[in-house]
């Protein structure tokens, strides 16, 4: 496997609402550090052999930040310290213990496809963001 970005997010690509997150991560991203991979590629079966931590559930999103694993809550409050402001200052949040912010995590796992709706397959990126992004 070839080095790792040192920020990569793990992603369903099937769900509706998880294509929206990475949309608005894109777009909010302007120093464009992160990269992304669909839980369902080679990009992240690959890494739960390197990481057991990251579950085989298609429902946790995972930020993978300098070799450290966060799941969950933990993974978008760590995410938003390497955005701008005012997004940068959700990481505060991470101080709240991680079961509390896990049941609003879970919430909106639990209703994102009937939500938002899923994809038939992985959308393909756009030419220019074809970079950011892993299998």
């Amino acid at each position: 496997m070839d080095p790792l970005p040192a920020q990569l997010v793990l992603f369903d690509g099937v769900c509706g609402f998880c294509d929206l997150t990475v949309q608005w991560l894109l777009q909010h991203d302007r120093a464009s550090v992160l990269r992304f991979a669909p839980l369902q590629g080679p990009t992240a079966a690959a890494l739960r052999l390197q990481h057991p931590e990251i579950p085989a559930s298609l429902d946790t999103v995972v930020f993978l930040d300098e070799g450290r694993v966060y799941v969950r809550s933990q993974a978008f409050l760590q995410l938003a310290r390497h955005l701008p402001s005012p997004w940068r200052w959700a990481a505060v949040l991470r101080f709240i213990p991680t079961m509390i912010l896990d049941v609003g995590y879970r919430i909106i796992a639990a209703t994102r496809y009937r939500i938002f709706g899923k994809h038939e397959a992985c959308r393909v990126p756009r030419p220019a963001e074809r970079a950011r992004f892993l299998p």
